[in-house]
C-alpha cells in the first residue's frame, strides 16, 4: 500500500503552488481527494474566476472535512503568497477585515489547499468596495417545494428583470435552489442595490402568490420559494459559479442557459461531471460582463411600491419583533446532526402534534456565530389545533455560540 503524501506541488500560471495532504479524502462517497478538487478547479478556472476573481471573499474552511462544520475566516492568513491580493473591507459595526482577493488559477489552488470548497466573494470588485457591480437574486425553496416551483419563480423573476432593462444569468446554487446574477454599473451603494432587489422580490410575489414569497420571516413563508433579497446586504456573500458544495455527491454551482433551466437538475452537476461539460460547451456565463445594466428603473419602481410590510413589535418598549405565528423554540446546537436529534426528541415527546406539522413548519436555521455556524430549532404550530399545541418548554439543548468570547 502506498503511503499518503505529506504534500505535492501544482504548476499553474507560472507559479509552483504547494498542496498539503493531497491524498486526503474529502468526499468519501465518490472518493474525491483534495488533489481531485484542485484539478477540478483548474479544469474550470476561467469560469470560476469570472464569478469570484477580483472580488474580496470570505474563506469558508472545511479543515475537518464535509461532515464537520466549517469556520469562516474574513482576515487573510499569514504567509500570503505573492499571487493573492487583499482588500480591506469596512463594516457598519466599525470593524474592518483584510480579505483575500484571488485573480488567477494559482489563487484557486491556494484557496482549496486551505480547505475551501466553495468560493464566497462579495458583490464588489477590489477596486471599488462601496459600489456593487452585481445584484444577486437567491431563490431559496422552503421544505416541501419541488424543482418546478423554483423554475417557475425563476422565469417570473426574469420577466421582472426584462421589464427593467436588466439581464439575469441563472445558475444552480449547488444545493436545492437557484441564483440569478445581474451585472450592474457600480454607481449605487449597498442600500440602493438591496432596495432594488427587494422590489424584484416583492413583484415576483405579487405575480406568483403562493408560488414565491418575499416574506422576511421564515415562519410566514409557507411552502413557497423565498426570493432572498437580503443577499445584497453589505456583509453577505454567496457561493459563486462553479463552487463545490459540501454535499455527499460533491455537487457544484452550475451556470446555465435559460433554455436549460427547465430541463436540467442540480444533482447532474458534480466535481466529476462538470469538467466534461465545461470542455464541451464552455461557460454559459462567458458574456456576463458585457451585459451591464442600470438600476434607475428598478429604484423608481421601488419608490412606487413604497416601504415593505414591517412586523409588529413588543409593547414592553424593547423593540423586539413579535411573530404572528405560534412558534416554539426547541434547541440551540453546535451542529446540524445535534439539531436534528433535538427535533426527534421533541417529536417523540409530542407525537400527535408532530404528525400535524407540514414540512415548512419545521425551522432548522443555520445561524452565523463569531466564526462558524450554529443551529436554532423551532416549530411553527399553525397547523396544530390551539388546544393541542405543546407549550414552550426548557430547551432540549442550549448551546451558546458566544461562550468564552471577550467583547471590546
Amino acid at each position: 500500500m502506498t503511503s499518503a503524501r505529506a504534500e505535492t506541488h501544482v504548476e499553474t500560471d507560472g507559479q509552483r503552488v504547494r498542496v498539503s495532504h493531497p491524498d486526503r479524502v474529502v468526499f468519501p462517497e465518490p472518493g474525491l481527494t483534495k488533489l481531485d478538487l484542485v484539478e477540478y478547479y483548474l479544469a474550470v478556472a476561467d469560469g470560476a474566476l469570472r464569478g469570484a476573481g477580483g472580488r474580496p471573499m470570505v474563506l469558508k474552511r472545511f479543515v475537518k472535512g464535509i461532515t464537520q462544520e466549517p469556520f469562516f475566516q474574513k482576515r487573510v492568513p499569514s504567509g500570503l503568497p505573492p499571487f493573492v491580493d487583499t482588500a480591506i473591507l469596512r463594516y457598519a459595526s466599525g470593524r474592518s477585515a483584510e480579505e483575500a482577493v484571488i485573480r488567477t488559477a494559482a489563487g484557486l489552488v491556494w484557496a482549496v489547499n486551505l480547505g475551501c470548497l466553495d468560493l464566497n466573494p462579495h458583490p464588489v470588485r477590489a477596486e471599488d468596495l462601496e459600489h456593487p457591480d452585481e445584484l444577486r437574486i437567491d431563490l431559496d425553496p422552503m421544505p416541501g417545494v419541488d424543482w418546478t416551483q423554483i423554475v417557475d419563480t425563476a422565469f417570473t423573476a426574469r420577466e421582472v428583470l426584462d421589464e427593467h432593462g436588466l439581464v439575469g444569468w441563472p445558475k444552480t446554487s449547488g444545493s436545492r435552489g437557484l441564483h440569478i446574477l445581474v451585472r450592474i454599473a457600480p454607481r449605487w451603494g449597498f442600500p440602493e442595490v438591496r432596495r432594488a432587489a427587494e422590489a424584484i422580490a416583492r413583484e415576483v410575489e405579487n405575480r406568483a402568490p403562493g408560488l414565491a414569497t418575499a416574506r422576511w420571516w421564515k415562519e410566514e413563508r409557507g411552502e413557497a420559494v423565498f426570493v432572498d433579497f437580503n443577499q445584497n446586504a453589505k456583509d453577505r456573500t454567496v457561493a459563486s459559479a462553479y463552487s463545490v458544495r459540501p454535499l455527499p455527491d460533491a455537487r457544484v454551482s452550475a451556470p446555465l442557459t435559460w433554455d436549460e433551466v427547465r430541463e436540467r437538475r442540480p444533482e447532474e452537476f458534480t466535481v466529476t461531471t462538470m469538467p466534461e461539460r465545461y470542455a464541451a460547451v464552455g461557460d454559459p456565463h462567458r458574456d456576463i460582463d458585457s451585459a451591464v445594466g442600470a438600476l434607475d428603473s428598478l429604484l423608481a419602481f421601488a419608490d412606487e411600491l413604497g416601504p415593505g410590510e414591517k412586523p409588529p413589535r413588543a409593547r414592553d418598549g424593547s423593540g423586539r419583533r413579535v411573530s404572528t405565528m405560534p412558534l416554539i423554540e426547541l434547541a440551540r446546537t453546535r451542529t446540524r446532526p445535534e439539531a436534528e436529534a433535538a427535533l426527534e426528541t421533541w417529536s417523540a415527546r409530542h407525537p400527535d402534534a408532530a404528525a400535524l406539522l407540514h414540512p415548512a413548519d419545521v425551522l432548522v436555521d443555520g445561524m452565523r456565530g463569531s466564526s462558524s455556524l450554529w443551529y436554532r430549532v423551532r416549530v411553527n404550530l399553525q397547523h396544530v389545533p390551539a388546544a393541542a399545541r405543546p407549550p414552550q418548554e426548557e430547551l432540549i439543548a442550549d448551546f451558546d455560540p458566544w461562550a468564552g468570547r471577550e467583547w471590546r
